[in-house]
């Protein structure tokens, strides 16, 4: 059993994975009371499906990027509970867990996560026959008006993406395609599969060193601000 946690935005997100099927998964707008609310949440899921502590194999956790302060939260509890159980912990990018809920398509697709201040974080993804979506180069931080001219391939775009953010695109080019709502929300479900398929190949961190990935403005200043609508 694999726990996962996602605080990378205001999305929150929970999810067990036993290695064959998600069992529980929990998703809301925190609306930035991830200290509060995270880990009633956790207790009230492993109650509602039956599943201890105890039966935790390890532990998945959203590592950015995202907000600030919720990244910090997540990744905290996070290492508490891998060092409380004894378990390993993997710690996933933030955006792949975005691209993971995608199937194969085929142009190239663009993962979104808000950042506030009328920036988003993104990273763009080709889909590999053996390996799924993988990320072209780093996350990038940065307007939308600039991202997007920045692109001129048809693609997909997937994510936290505001009513703006959809008509920006869609008026930029007509090869921009904007997934739907539902398909474009952060489950923790996906981010248990990665986990969990990590935790097979013994691809796990180590608890005190690993940290969340921040990202830097076009102007070299570190992004420290929690994410908005």
């Amino acid at each position: 059993m694999i726990l996962a946690i996602d605080t990378a935005t205001r999305w929150a997100g929970l999810a067990l994975h036993d290695g064959t099927a998600v069992i529980a998964e929990y998703g809301w707008r925190c609306q930035n009371n991830h200290t509060i609310e995270l880990t009633p949440a956790i207790a009230e899921m492993g109650q509602r499906v039956g599943v201890a502590p105890a039966d935790w194999k390890g532990i998945a956790v959203a590592v950015g990027p995202g907000s600030y302060t919720g990244l910090r939260v997540g990744l905290a509890l996070a290492k508490g509970l891998a060092l409380a159980n004894q378990v390993p912990l993997i710690g996933v990018p933030t955006l792949d867990i975005v691209a993971a809920s995608v199937h194969q398509y085929p142009d190239q697709l663009l993962a979104a996560a808000a950042a506030g201040r009328s920036r988003v974080c993104t990273a763009v993804y080709e889909w590999q026959p053996r390996s799924g979506w993988q990320a072209r180069r780093p996350p990038v931080i940065d307007a939308w008006e600039n991202i997007l001219a920045g692109l001129s391939k048809p693609t997909l775009f997937v994510g936290e993406i505001t009513p703006e953010a959809a008509r920006l695109i869609k008026a930029a080019n007509k090869e921009f395609r904007v997934d739907t709502p539902a398909h474009s929300t952060r489950r923790a479900g996906f981010l248990a599969e990665l986990g969990w398929q990590r935790l097979r190949k013994g691809q796990v961190d180590d608890v005190a060193s690993l940290a969340p990935i921040y990202l830097r403005d076009p102007a070299g200043q570190k992004i420290e601000s929690t994410a908005v609508d």
